[in-house]
C-alpha cells in the first residue's frame, strides 16, 4: 500500500483531552507516520500507509466516531463531507438543554433557597415535612442530569477506557453531589424509622444536602459549552462560506443535447455551457464566446476579467455577460476552487507548536485533577472535618479545574 494522507471526520470529542487521547490512540496503528486532530472542525488528517479501517477501528476502541471523508457511508464528495463536519449541529441542541435545565433548576432553587433561607410559601404538605422536600430536590436534580445526560454519557465512557476528559470532572462532581445526597435522605429515613423527630433531622437537611449542586454542575456548564458552541460556529464561518459558493450543478452537451445534471457528475473532457449570471461549474477552456468572468471568489479582484476562446475559466467564478461553450479540464476534488478550500482547512486543522504542548498537557490534566481532588478528600478526614465537608471541597476541586465552567 502506498503512502497517502487521508481525511476522517471524528465524531464525540468534546474537549483537548478527547483530541489528544484520539490522536494518541491512532498513532499507534502500524503504518500511522503522522496524525493531526482538530476539535475545531472535527476532523482528522492521517499519513501514512494505514488502512482506513484501521484508523477507524482504532478511534472507536478509543471511545468516538470516524469515517473517511473522502469515501463516507453517504456515498458524499469530500467537500461535501467537510460541509457536513462543520455544519452546527449542538448550538440548537443545547439551547433546548439549557432552557429545560433553567426551569427545573430554578424550581429546584426555590425549595432550597427560597424556601429554606427567604421562607418563601410552599405546598402546605411539604411545609416542615424535610423528607417531602429532600424527596421534590432529588427528581428535581435527577430531572437536571437526566436532561445533560451527555456529560455522563461521555464523561464516564471515556473514564472507562482510562481516557478521562473534561466532562469526566463534570459528571464525578454532579454524581457524588447526588450519591451523597441520597445516601443523606436514606439516613433521613431511617432515623425516623427509630423514633427521631423532625427537629433531630433537621441539621442533615439543611447542612448536608448537595442536591441542588448537582443540578447547578451540569446546568452551568452547559452554558459555557453552549458560548463555546456558538463560537466555533462563527470561527469556521469563513470556511463554510466558501462552501456554500461552490457549484451544485452543471448544463453539459451530451449527444446533441443540453442537460443540467450535478457537478459531481462533470467529467473531463465534457462541454459545459455557462450562460450570463450563471457560475462556473469546473475548470475548463473556452470553445466558443467571449466574456467578463468574476474571479473574485478565488483572487478577491472584484473587476471581472475579459475572456475569450482558448482562455482557461475556474469553477465558482462568475460568467457576467457573455454565453460560452467550454471543455471541462479539470473537475471535482481537482479544480483550483476545490484545492483552495483544502488547503483552508488543513490549515484550520494544522497545529501551532504551542498547541501541540497545551495537548500534551491536557492529556494528563484531568486525571490529575481527579487524584487532587482525591487528596484533598483524604487530607480534608484526615484533619477531622466530616465527610460533607470534605466531599463539598473534593467536588469543588473537580468542578473549579474544568475549563468549561464558567468561574
Amino acid at each position: 500500500m502506498s503512502e497517502n494522507k487521508c481525511q476522517y471526520m471524528v465524531t464525540g470529542m468534546t474537549c483537548a483531552a478527547c483530541q489528544a487521547h484520539v490522536e494518541k490512540a491512532v498513532s499507534r496503528v502500524p503504518g500511522v507516520d503522522k496524525v493531526t486532530v482538530s476539535l475545531l472542525t472535527n476532523s482528522m488528517s492521517v499519513e501514512g500507509k494505514a488502512s482506513a479501517s484501521d484508523v477507524v477501528e482504532a478511534v472507536e476502541k478509543a471511545g468516538y466516531g470516524a469515517k473517511p471523508m473522502n469515501a463516507s457511508s453517504a456515498g458524499m464528495s469530500r467537500l461535501e463531507a467537510e460541509k457536513e463536519a462543520l455544519e452546527d449541529h449542538e448550538t440548537p441542541k443545547l439551547k433546548r438543554r439549557l432552557l429545560i435545565s433553567i426551569f427545573f433548576l430554578m424550581v429546584l432553587m426555590y425549595f432550597t433557597m427560597g424556601h429554606n433561607m427567604l421562607d418563601l410559601p410552599v405546598p402546605f404538605f411539604l411545609n416542615h415535612n424535610h423528607l417531602g422536600l429532600s424527596l421534590t430536590e432529588m427528581i428535581l436534580a435527577f430531572i437536571v442530569m437526566a436532561v445533560n445526560h451527555a456529560f455522563f454519557d461521555s464523561g464516564f465512557k471515556s473514564l472507562f477506557h482510562r481516557s478521562p476528559n473534561m466532562d469526566t470532572l463534570v459528571a464525578l462532581g454532579s454524581s457524588v453531589s447526588f450519591g451523597w445526597s441520597l445516601y443523606v435522605f436514606y439516613k433521613m429515613t431511617w432515623l425516623i424509622t427509630q423514633g427521631s423527630s423532625s427537629m433531630d433531622i433537621m441539621p442533615l437537611y439543611h447542612d448536608q444536602l448537595y442536591f441542588e449542586s448537582a443540578a447547578m454542575i451540569p446546568a452551568l456548564i452547559t452554558v459555557g459549552k453552549l458560548l463555546e458552541s456558538i463560537s466555533k460556529g462563527r470561527t469556521t464561518d469563513a470556511l463554510k462560506g466558501l462552501m456554500k459558493i461552490a457549484p451544485k450543478t452543471a448544463l453539459v452537451e451530451r449527444e446533441g443535447k443540453e442537460s443540467l445534471i450535478p457537478v459531481e457528475e462533470v467529467r473531463a473532457g465534457d462541454i459545459f455551457i455557462v450562460k450570463p449570471g450563471d457560475s462556473v461549474p469546473v475548470d475548463g477552456e473556452i470553445l466558443e464566446g467571449e466574456t467578463a468572468v468574476d474571479e473574485s471568489a478565488l483572487t478577491g479582484e472584484s473587476v471581472p476579467v475579459d475572456k475569450k476562446p482558448g482562455d482557461r475559466v475556474s469553477a465558482a467564478t462568475m460568467n457576467t455577460n457573455g454565453y460560452i461553450r467550454a471543455r471541462a479540464l479539470r473537475v471535482g476534488e481537482d479544480t483550483t476552487f476545490a484545492q483552495i478550500i483544502r488547503m483552508v482547512s488543513d490549515a484550520a486543522a494544522t497545529k501551532a507548536p504551542i498547541a501541540r504542548i497545551a495537548d500534551k498537557v491536557s492529556a494528563v490534566f484531568v486525571p490529575a485533577v481527579i487524584l487532587i481532588a482525591l487528596l484533598v478528600f483524604i487530607l480534608w478526614i484526615l484533619l477531622g472535618a466530616p465527610v460533607s465537608r470534605a466531599l463539598e471541597y473534593a467536588i469543588c476541586v473537580l468542578v473549579i479545574s474544568c475549563p468549561c465552567a464558567l468561574g
